[in-house]
Parts: C-alpha cells; sequence; structure tokens
C-alpha cells in the first residue's frame, strides 16, 4: 500500500510539473488518469520494491549523488590522462568483488555506479553477489577496491551493513 501511495504522489508531482494547469477541470482529468494509471500498475502488480523502491535511504541519496558525481569527474580526468600520454599505460583485466547489498535494486545501483564511473564496467553479477568487474588501468581497480561505493551503495538500503576487509582478487583474468 505504501507503494501504491508514493507512486500516486510521484504521478500526482510529475503531472503537475508537466501540464502546468491548476484549473478544476484539468486537475480532474490528472486525478483521473493517476487513479487509472495505478489501477493498470497494480492489475499487471508492478508496484514493488524494485519498481518503485521507497525503501530506499532518500538522505543517503542525496549525499550519494554529488559524490558519485565528484568520483566520475575524477575518472574522466583520470582516464584523460591515461589516453593523452605518450606511454599509454593501460593493463586492462577482469577481477571479482563482491557486493554487500542485501536486495537486488542495492546490487544493480551498486554495479551501475561502477559501469558509469570511466575506466571500470561491470561485466557480469552473479546470483552470489559476486561482481566480474572490467578495469583500463590498475589504478581504476584499486578504486573499486577500496569498498568506499560498495559501502556507500549499502547505507542507501538502509539495511545494515555487512562487514568486509577486502574485495576478492582470486578472479584475475586477463582479455
Amino acid at each position: 500500500m505504501l507503494h501504491t501511495i508514493s507512486l500516486g504522489a510521484v504521478l500526482a508531482g510529475l503531472w503537475m510539473l508537466l501540464s502546468g494547469y491548476f484549473e478544476p477541470l484539468m486537475l480532474g482529468f490528472g486525478l483521473v488518469s493517476i487513479i487509472f494509471t495505478l489501477w493498470i500498475s497494480h492489475r499487471m502488480d508492478v508496484i514493488d520494491n524494485e519498481g518503485h523502491p521507497v525503501h530506499l535511504a532518500v538522505h543517503a541519496l542525496l549525499v550519494y549523488w554529488p559524490w558519485l558525481f565528484w568520483q566520475i569527474i575524477k575518472s574522466n580526468i583520470d582516464m584523460a590522462v591515461v589516453i593523452l600520454s605518450p606511454k599509454l599505460n593501460i593493463k586492462p583485466h577482469t577481477f571479482d568483488t563482491k557486493s554487500s547489498q542485501s536486495s537486488d535494486v542495492g546490487r544493480v545501483l551498486y554495479a551501475n555506479s561502477i559501469t558509469l564511473t570511466p575506466g571500470t564496467v561491470t561485466v557480469d553479477m552473479r546470483a552470489d553477489g559476486t561482481f566480474e568487474v572490467h578495469a583500463l588501468t590498475s589504478d581504476a581497480r584499486q578504486g573499486v577496491e577500496t569498498l568506499d561505493m560498495d559501502r556507500r551503495c549499502t547505507s542507501m538500503e538502509g539495511a545494515p551493513r555487512k562487514t568486509k576487509t577486502s574485495a576478492s582478487t582470486s578472479g584475475d583474468k586477463k582479455p
């Protein structure tokens, strides 16, 4: 029920933002549209934790997004330096790292955050919570292995953190 109410509020806010109409007739049309959309979503059984993740900690998201944006900027600069250097010090490789998120939404958030950061791509997400990550340089790999991003994504779930000492490095592979 919380997901349905939350989705209705989001749809109402989006409708008001995009339409800009505050006349009774237009507000009525909007209300009917929102109710119809909620009914269809309920019938399709798509209103759940994954479709509308209200369980994520909003305050952590507001801290995480600027941090992730800064990490993307730093990684872009690092990759530009690597690409523009005459030596071209790239060492492409894949490695395994373990995620500490307890939900699928948390793991997807973490995997996408790794992929958004230049120099790293999440290649595979396994059922045991292990990710296969491709890194262009050793520095990019070390950025993932600090587990800072993992801890921040876990804190957004609102779940208790699992403790880890380091990422698994037994899966070193050369492409």
